[in-house]
């Protein structure tokens, strides 16, 4: 029995030894500890685990105890941090702030503050124990109808990558890691598991990768997810020459590339192509790494090199180095930036006679479903579990407003049938479940047969008020009848509603309360004023009636263009619509024929008219401009602009710097956006210099000819505009030599795309007269520019030969 016990002792002992030998994890062990690590502990910790560390977040890491390894958090967070808000065993709560979707926070163009967003979202997860928040998406909005706009920023990769930028140092700031997605082409939902995005090289890095460029570069992002979607005909997730060559070679990035989640993929493949973390993690990717080895398909060197890079995000995880917030965050000085954030990202799209801002005293008639319950957000992984909601019925009347009783008592019966009726769907849904995951998505009420009651609002109220709503969301994308465009429903009431108040004299408001782009143009002529209040956060209400009353001076532009109708966006052709065959063209595989003609590039080099341009947005006062420079130090430029508000309150300006590149080897757009800013609050006649920097690189196009970026010698025009159709002040600056830089010649689609060409670049202002024949016959057909531009970029953007003299611009289409 003696010896027994001696053989326990000594064997314990012998156990107690072998731990205290493993390493623990610190900065100086991290090579002792992979050296020291099984190929299994490699494999677990390269591969998710379902052990929960923080109820509702969205995955967690393995933790490896004998190694001193936590298991971190990461969590959902486009528009505020995703969490569970009640705990087993705890009776408080764990409600986290709903601020605005990424699309108004572009809107703002106000870096400062969406930093300070950032840092309060990572105070937030701080504070409730998450390590990791996955945020910002900053895909570019190549298309409106894209289901997930709302949560990326701009149509443009420079305002995209420097907001995105904003946002990731904010984030940071608190000892949180941000996560930049979707890496890359995430621009459709529609089979978004297994479309391949075809994008020519030079589209791809001018649009599609410089906007992660930026951010990269500009913040050093912690962790980058990669999309689901392949590209050159293999997924991202396990694309080599975009996770390794271009994303950690050229650009420098060294943090932790994760997958996206919920989709098992050949995961020898997704860690060699440089694929770290695979979330949320299945035993069965466990197995598969082990295999690999064993079977010489995946060297341990490449195993390696992901538990290295996951161990380093750990070191640098609040769990790791045991900092948590004592207290739970202030969720009222949140709320209260939301609000602000709100407000400052809002833009007043109309402002006839100056309706607004709206006197409080004013007996108000509301109109539309989304006025009662209102859209704080979209679907999907943004959704945040938030205390409230304030609806912008209940903004108007808390700001002093008489709503009409009657006809709120008809919209409140409505909402309760409409919330009542979608509810049986979940009978056992907790309280904060209706506010964010159940939550009621009203359809609009339909008025078509209540032309009394309207005139009878027209009659008794002083204005009338119209909202219009548009749900969004992960999963799906969205449609051109009923979404894009008015549904018949809404339409009529915009009209009717105007028409009334109208025939009394009285003014009426639309607010949009939206994600993303719709068609205005059938209807913008109704109302006096446009309010686009986006999906503004949980303080909607409040934040939509303080820009009506003027407590806040609209200061938000738009960050990408408003078309006049579907049609005129060039991706428009190849882009699923409702309804498309799953398979094939736009669904197996997506063509980006229209190339770098995304947005404003396209519209202002053909000059085509659109409802809004991008960066437009109006002010309750005026600004001017003066004393523009443009100032050149080596490669890097300093462009300043003298802002003087000559109006009568006091507000903000944004000032968005294009240029103007001499036309060379490469066709380049009329202008692209390379610098920005925004002002103070300047009173009137208040001035302030605001100044902007950019670089010779920032003026590069890119020849995937030679691989190589190339900013061409000669003229340029720096344009200091209040909108990409609004220059208000142009210096002229020269580059004498040209300048540059080879990369790397990768991501070559699998098919040769056969982009869109805009013939030779011939504005219709330049243009008076056109005549258009055809090869082998004697048709003439005689256009003014306005017909013929957006039917040439449309539907000859292949095999023409043209020709211009004489004033007319003849055109032979080869294609017979």
């Amino acid at each position: 029995m003696k010896k027994t016990i001696l053989t326990l002792s000594f064997l314990l002992c012998l156990f107690s030894a072998q731990a205290q030998k493993s390493p623990r994890l610190s900065e100086s062990t991290i090579d002792d500890v992979i050296a020291a690590m099984t190929l299994h502990e490699k494999a677990q910790l390269i591969v998710g685990s379902s052990a929960s560390t923080v109820p509702g977040a969205a995955g967690f890491t393995t933790k490896l105890e004998k190694y001193g390894i936590p298991s971190i958090a990461l969590a959902d967070g486009p528009m505020g941090l995703r969490i569970s808000p009640t705990r087993d065993g705890e009776n408080g709560t764990f409600f986290c702030t709903a601020f605005p979707s990424n699309s108004l926070m572009a809107a703002t163009w106000d870096t400062d503050l969406v930093k300070r967003v950032g840092n309060a979202m990572g105070n937030e997860a701080k504070s409730y124990g998450v390590d990791v928040l996955l945020t910002p998406g900053i895909n570019i909005m190549r298309n409106p109808l894209c289901g997930r706009n709302f949560e990326y920023f701009s149509e443009d990769p420079a305002l995209s990558g420097n907001i995105g930028a904003a946002m990731v140092n904010g984030i940071q700031s608190e000892g949180v890691g941000a996560c930049v997605k979707h890496f890359i082409a995430n621009n459709q939902q529609t089979n978004k598991l297994g479309n391949d995005a075809r994008i020519s090289q030079r589209t791809l890095r001018e649009l599609y990768l410089r906007n992660f460029e930026i951010c990269v570069k500009a913040s050093h992002p912690w962790t980058m997810m990669s999309s689901y979607n392949k590209l050159c005909g293999i997924f991202t997730q396990t694309n080599y020459d975009l996770l390794t060559t271009v994303l950690r070679n050229e650009w420098g990035f060294n943090g932790t590339v994760m997958t996206d989640w919920y989709k098992h993929r050949n995961t020898a493949e997704q860690v060699y192509g440089g694929t770290n973390l695979l979330m949320p993690g299945e035993t069965l990717q466990t197995e598969d790494i082990e295999k690999a080895v064993n079977d010489g398909i995946l060297t341990e060197k490449s195993v390696d090199a992901s538990v290295r890079s996951i161990l380093q995000l750990i070191i640098k995880s609040n769990s790791f180095k045991q900092q948590t917030n004592s207290s739970h965050p202030d969720l009222a000085a949140h709320s209260t930036l939301s609000r602000q954030m709100a407000t400052e990202g809002m833009v007043l799209l109309k402002n006839d006679s100056n309706v607004l801002p709206l006197d409080k005293k004013l007996k108000v008639s509301l109109f539309g479903a989304t006025a009662y319950m209102s859209m704080a957000g979209g679907s999907g992984s943004s959704n945040v579990n938030k205390p409230h909601i304030i609806d912008i019925s209940r903004g108007i009347e808390d700001a002093g407003f008489s709503l009409d009783n009657n006809l709120k008592q008809i919209y409140s019966k409505y909402t309760d049938y409409q919330t009542t009726l979608q509810l049986q769907k979940h009978p056992d849904a907790k309280d904060w479940e209706k506010i964010s995951y159940y939550r009621a998505i009203l359809p609009e009420m339909d008025l078509r047969d209540s032309k009394k009651l309207i005139e009878a609002q027209a009659e008794a109220n002083d204005v009338a008020i119209i909202v219009v709503g548009r749900k969004s969301g992960e999963e799906y994308d969205r449609t051109i009848d009923g979404d894009f465009n008015l549904s018949e429903i809404e339409s009529k009431m915009i009209n009717d509603v105007c028409q009334a108040f109208h025939a009394k004299g009285k003014k009426a408001i639309v607010i949009m309360n939206t994600g993303g782009v719709m068609e205005t143009a059938s209807w913008k002529d109704l109302p006096d004023a446009i309010l686009l209040a986006w999906f503004p956060g949980q303080e909607c209400g409040y934040a939509v009636t303080d820009i009506l009353t003027g407590k806040v001076n609209p200061s938000g532009k738009l960050p990408m263009t408003w078309p006049l109708q579907y049609s005129d966006i060039p991706s428009s052709k190849n882009f699923p619509h409702f309804g498309v065959t799953k398979q094939g063209k736009d669904f197996d595989f997506t063509n980006y024929e229209e190339g770098i003609w995304v947005g404003y590039r396209y519209f202002n080099t053909v000059d085509m008219d659109v409802a809004y341009p991008f960066g437009f947005g109006l002010s309750y006062t005026n600004f001017s401009y003066s004393d523009a420079k443009v100032s050149r130090k080596e490669d890097s430029f300093t462009a300043s602009v003298k802002i003087t508000n000559t109006g009568k309150c006091e507000g903000k300006e944004v000032v968005e710097l294009f240029v103007t590149a001499p036309q060379g080897k490469l066709k380049k757009p009329a202008e692209e956006l390379r610098s920005f800013a925004k002002t103070k609050i300047l009173k009137p006649r208040e001035s302030e210099t605001v100044i902007m920097h950019f670089n010779t690189h920032d003026l590069a196009s890119f020849d995937e000819n030679a691989s190589t970026w190339i900013a061409e010698k000669g003229d340029y025009k720096a344009l200091f505009a209040a909108s990409a159709t609004d220059i208000r002040k142009t210096v002229k600056f020269n580059i004498g030599k040209e300048s540059s830089w080879k990369v790397d010649n990768v991501l070559a689609p699998v098919e040769k795309v056969k982009e869109m060409e805009l013939g030779n670049g011939y504005r219709k202002s330049d243009i008076k007269d056109l005549a258009l024949i055809y090869q082998g016959g004697t048709h003439r057909i005689d256009w003014t520019a306005d017909q013929f531009l957006p039917y040439v970029t449309h539907r000859f953007a292949d095999g023409h030969k043209d020709w211009l003299f004489d004033g007319f611009l003849f055109l032979e289409y080869t294609n017979g």
